[in-house]
């Protein structure tokens, strides 16, 4: 499974039960896909 954050959306490659998962996964921790983009942007910039 490989999962792409980009500035415009996200990507999610994978099986469909794995893409199932995974956005289950983040819809507990994220409530909007935007929310989800901030935080790895902010991640990326505090790793530079």
């Amino acid at each position: 499974m490989k999962i792409y954050v980009h500035d415009n959306g996200v990507t999610l490659a994978g099986k469909a039960w794995e893409i199932k998962r995974k956005l289950k996964e983040y819809g507990q921790e994220h409530k909007l896909v935007t929310d989800w983009i901030k935080t790895v942007n902010k991640k990326a910039l505090r790793s530079d």
